[in-house]
């Protein structure tokens, strides 16, 4: 899910059956030798549409022909495994999902190494690029991409309520707890707290509870943790949120279900990503818009570790015959120009910490939504979920336990079987 504002109607784009094709020139592009042609293969994203615009500048200043190839998230993970198992060189530029596809990409061989790219070019400023995006995009210090779009875990509140009880905005988890306790009300239908708690879609939101308590999905070997102390106080202490705050049914919802309850009015507090922000701000679907507030992730033992993702970046095909022609439009459409101009006119939640600095090009996002961005810390985790290939398979043995905290069942247990289950899956990669 991307931001969508009621200013600018650009930033949620529906996944399409067949390809949306922005045709530049009169053929495809990606031939060998042909650098006056590129071809790019993307998901549907608020940075694709706002791409297809940058594309004609290109176009205009280089001679360069730019053509787009947009697919839904299945058709274009299917669609280029297919091409790349070919070593097909009728594409340039990707741009595709980082904790999807990434690892089984680049073992693969099919993404070029950027490394030298992004590094060469002082004036670009690799640097100016979030920490935790740059992390991201990288396997064992070498560089598969550019991160253009970013997503992180943050807390969204009803200000008018804690207000009115006299509640400061929480700024650690035990404080929100406590908030949610005393606002939670559900003799008339009204919760202190409504997140994500469905097998598969918890995973990603409870992720920052666990790194919030010290703990992650994986140590730094790369083995499974998610038995250890820390995870299972993240767990429990999730668990016990929704099951003593949270709305009937958690164990059932995802994002979709969760933030509704939140956008009708019928929670104090909600905690998911930003990308979710103008949800709540739009005036036909949303009964806050005028009493919404933005916060940090509160911090827990270990600190306010929250997930600070990269949903989207873009590398080059391994096999295409310009790749130098590929890094140059690359380069162009990341600078910082051309960034500042992706977030302003499109919303496009972008990764240069140079682009969310400057005043005039953050002015339609929410105020509190930029001061987060702007103060990420050092707590950005730049993972979700487990690092692996089977990413689907963990994540329905990493939810496990979050079922049964929610339930208050024996959640060491669990978490200790889940995570024999877990090593089996990271060791038959191995």
């Amino acid at each position: 899910m991307f931001i969508n504002t009621p200013k600018r109607r650009l930033a949620v784009v529906a996944p399409v059956v067949g390809a949306l094709v922005l045709g530049l020139a009169a053929c495809g592009g990606g031939g060998e030798g042909d650098s006056d042609e590129l071809t790019v293969i993307a998901a549907n994203s608020p940075w694709v549409e706002g791409l297809k615009e940058l594309a004609t500048t290109y176009e205009d200043e280089t001679g360069v022909n730019v053509n787009i190839e947009a697919y839904g998230n299945e058709q274009l993970n299917d669609t280029l495994k297919v091409k790349l198992n070919a070593q097909s060189s009728d594409f340039d530029i990707m741009a595709y999902q980082v904790q999807d596809v990434m690892r089984e990409f680049s073992r693969n061989g099919w993404l070029a190494d950027m490394t030298d790219y992004v590094e060469e070019d002082a004036d670009w400023n690799w640097e100016d690029f979030q920490p935790a995006a740059r992390d991201a995009v990288q396997l064992d210090g070498t560089v598969y991409g550019v991160p253009v779009m970013t997503e992180r875990h943050i807390m969204y509140y009803r200000s008018d309520l804690l207000d009115e009880a006299g509640i400061g905005v929480p700024q650690t988890l035990d404080e929100l707890e406590d908030a949610a306790a005393e606002l939670n009300d559900p003799d008339n239908g009204f919760y202190g707290i409504a997140m994500r708690g469905a097998r598969v879609p918890v995973v990603t939101q409870l992720s920052s509870f666990i790194y919030s308590f010290g703990g992650d999905f994986q140590d730094e070997d790369g083995n499974a943790a998610i038995d250890t102390p820390e995870a299972v106080a993240g767990y429990e202490f999730y668990g016990d949120l929704l099951r003593n705050y949270g709305p009937p049914g958690s164990t059932n919802m995802g994002w979709v279900e969760a933030s509704a309850i939140f956008a009708q009015g019928n929670a104090a507090f909600y905690l998911d990503a930003d990308s979710q922000a103008y949800t709540f701000l739009d005036e036909d679907n949303s009964a806050v818009v005028d009493t919404v507030g933005f916060g940090q992730f509160p911090e827990g033992p270990a600190g306010s570790n929250f997930y600070n993702i990269v949903p989207q970046t873009v590398g080059i095909n391994e096999f295409s015959e310009n790749k130098d022609a590929a890094w140059e439009f690359i380069k162009w459409a990341s600078n910082e120009e051309n960034t500042k101009r992706l977030l302003s006119e499109a919303t496009v939640p972008v990764a240069r910490e140079s682009a969310w600095a400057d005043e005039s090009a953050t002015s339609g996002f929410p105020a509190g939504l930029v001061d987060i961005v702007r103060d990420l810390g050092d707590g950005a985790v730049g993972h979700d979920r487990p690092a692996l290939e089977q990413v689907a398979a963990s994540r329905e043995i990493v939810g496990g336990p979050a079922i049964t905290a929610i339930e208050g069942g024996d959640v060491e247990s669990a978490a200790e079987q889940a995570n024999e289950e877990f090593q089996g899956l990271l060791d038959s990669e191995n």
